[in-house]
């Protein structure tokens, strides 16, 4: 979300960080300001190759609508999107980009629905690991199989194979990446200094969590050990992390029925039942959703709780904290994690040559070390933030290439990430009908950490039967 939880499954996470600053704003706004023209215009269909492995023809007039541009808001970023048109204009001269932005977060659930039903989309257009049955559920998308090479995309052997399967349906090709995540233990190192903790090693159990929020809630002055979410399907969304963390499930191999219901959904609420009810190193607020924990523990009043690296930049970006006030470890237990993120897609009914430059621009601007999003020495002259494991989809060469620079570069501790780089654990995509699910679930989440007589085998009974009939109506 990041719709957080909603990064839709934070996904959104595009940022679930945006989520909240969309709630300022007019969510639903088009997309309007342009880094170019103002009118898409509907070239690309003459004079290059049909054949998707044939380069662009240099002589190929095209025009990309891309949404998502920074706003103006955003001053360095839209600089560097400006920058970036600028290069791949000299590589491709007759490629004109319109650039769209969204006040706000930049994919807001109804809108994009909208925009889908409406055929209103951009050439290129943003969305969330999530989105794919959605969009091809609205014949909205192109298949991009064929056009997608190593010569077109020359890091592509590099990109986890995950990243790359959330974006296929029946062997074909319709997404490239733009961002990812995976799901860690974010800690607050003063605090656990302050409990006598190690904030270089943040616990990988759960007995671990547990001992260590009970240590930092004798700290007293209304700090809290650990936080989780319980409202606006946070808490559902958390409750599939922790389940991955354990090596569980949500939802069966077939996608068909739960699979939640056993004794690793119980050890999911009970462990926060007892944090919660007899160790009392919870707090005593709780539906909390996103944005809630962050402001607790920037404010120095929670010690860790379940989250991606963003969140950090996120917390000082927005909320005044120091990067040196946090650290990240892997996700408890560490036998898979929630993972997610965000991608790019090109619109259905492009012609070969629209989809020949879109691939292209999108392997200048978010596939290429050393370019793009990944010209780390750029953003950093250009004061954003520099050194968070994140996005972090690359491997092998690429992996090596982009690391060294991103260290070279850092504005931040990286070392206090080192917990979660040198631990790395296999991500896990999110359910189907991830939204229901954790709607679902967030009752389960609640009704333990409000109610210290909750029966947990009802509340997971009960949570089997609606996401069951969920998954029967895809």
């Amino acid at each position: 979300m990041r719709s957080a939880g909603f990064r839709r499954s934070r996904t959104r996470r595009t940022s679930a960080a945006a989520l909240v600053t969309a709630l300022a704003l007019t969510a639903l706004a088009s997309c309007g300001t342009s880094s170019s023209n103002s009118e898409d215009d509907k070239s690309g269909s003459g004079s290059g190759s049909s054949d998707p492995s044939a380069p662009l023809d240099p002589k190929a007039k095209v025009t990309l609508s891309i949404d998502c541009m920074p706003p103006a808001a955003k001053a360095a970023e839209l600089r560097e999107w400006k920058e970036d048109i600028k290069a791949f204009g000299k590589i491709y001269p007759n490629v004109k980009i319109n650039g769209k932005s969204t006040p706000g977060q930049c994919l807001e659930p109804p809108r994009f629905t909208a925009m889908l039903k409406g055929k209103s989309q951009p050439d290129v257009f943003y969305a969330y690991f999530t989105d794919l049955q959605q969009v091809l559920d609205n014949d909205g998308a192109e298949d991009i199989s064929a056009y997608v090479t190593d010569k077109s995309v020359p890091a592509l052997k590099d990109i986890q194979p995950q990243v790359l399967d959330v974006a296929r349906k029946d062997g074909k090709l319709y997404a490239l990446p733009t961002s990812n995540y995976t799901m860690g233990l974010i800690v607050n190192r003063k605090l656990f200094t302050q409990a006598g903790l190690d904030p270089n090693t943040p616990p990988s159990t759960w007995e671990e969590v547990r001992a260590a929020s009970k240590k930092i809630a004798g700290l007293g002055k209304g700090i809290a050990g650990f936080g989780e979410y319980s409202a606006g399907n946070n808490g559902g969304w958390h409750f599939a992390a922790t389940q991955y963390g354990l090596g569980g499930d949500v939802v069966d191999a077939g996608g068909k029925k739960a699979a939640f219901n056993n004794e690793k959904g119980k050890q999911v609420l009970q462990q926060l039942h007892d944090m919660r009810w007899k160790d009392n190193s919870m707090g005593q607020t709780q539906l909390l959703k996103w944005g809630d924990l962050q402001k607790q523990i920037s404010t120095d009043k929670l010690g860790m709780f379940l989250a991606a690296p963003d969140d950090i930049a996120y917390m000082v970006q927005q909320l005044g904290a120091e990067y040196e006030n946090f650290g990240i470890g892997p996700i408890p237990g560490a036998q898979g994690t929630l993972f997610g993120g965000n991608n790019y897609m090109i619109k259905k009914g492009s012609s070969p040559d629209k989809i020949k430059a879109a691939v292209a621009w999108l392997n200048f601007k978010n596939l290429s070390p050393g370019k793009g999003q990944f010209d780390w020495a750029r953003t950093k002259a250009d004061q954003l933030p520099v050194g968070l494991p994140q996005p972090n989809f690359f491997t092998g060469e690429s992996k090596t290439k982009d690391d060294a620079s991103r260290a070279a570069n850092a504005t931040m501790p990286i070392e206090n990430f080192k917990a979660f780089m040198d631990n790395p654990v296999q991500g896990k995509a999110e359910p189907p009908k991830a939204q229901e699910i954790y709607k679902i679930l967030d009752v389960a989440m609640s009704g333990v950490l409000t109610n210290k007589d909750a029966d947990i085998d009802k509340l997971l009974s009960t949570a089997e039967q609606q996401v069951n009939q969920v998954l029967a109506n895809q």
